[in-house]
């Protein structure tokens, strides 16, 4: 199965936050409420060096699409 990169999710156990699923690696999800990133990788030494310098590219990335999803709504 063919996934897109990014997918927004809600839960009505959390009715103020908005999740963003990053399906590609490294896989997380985004709770756009608070910030908060869940890896669902296990990182090694040499990993978490790339994963620091490249994590703040990833959340960007994800903002940028929920903006995108977003204004297509409202369109």
């Amino acid at each position: 199965m063919e996934l897109p990169k990014f997918i927004l999710g809600d839960n009505t156990d959390y009715p103020d936050a908005i999740f963003i699923i990053h399906t590609e690696f490294p896989r997380f999800i985004l709770n756009l409420q608070n910030d908060e990133v869940e890896w669902f990788e296990e990182f090694d030494q040499h990993d978490q060096k790339e994963l620091e310098t490249e994590a703040e590219n990833y959340i960007i990335q994800a903002t940028a699409f929920y903006d995108r999803e977003v204004q297509r709504y409202e369109d």
